[in-house]
């Protein structure tokens, strides 16, 4: 047995969650037919959940999220690659 402790960065597994609940977003935008980069750009810019379907629950999933910190993992996502 090893009594080793295992130790979670939170902000990791929050960033990880974010990206999840992001690409399930874009998901069910292109179901509906929506292009997901120009529907989520418009709802970060205005904050208007309208901009968002309610298929699959995403306008929920989204509200739930601070749109600070989906801009925050997008740029650095973007500038890491």
């Amino acid at each position: 047995m090893l009594d080793k402790t295992t130790l979670f960065d939170i902000d990791e597994i929050q960033d990880a969650l974010v990206e999840t609940t992001l690409d399930e977003i874009a998901d069910a935008l292109k179901e509906k037919g929506y292009n997901p980069v120009s529907q989520i750009v418009g709802y970060l810019i205005s904050g208007d959940p309208g901009y968002i379907t309610t298929h699959k629950n995403a306008r929920s999933k989204i509200l739930n999220m601070d749109r600070g910190k989906i801009l925050e993992i997008i740029v650095r996502n973007y500038l890491e690659n």
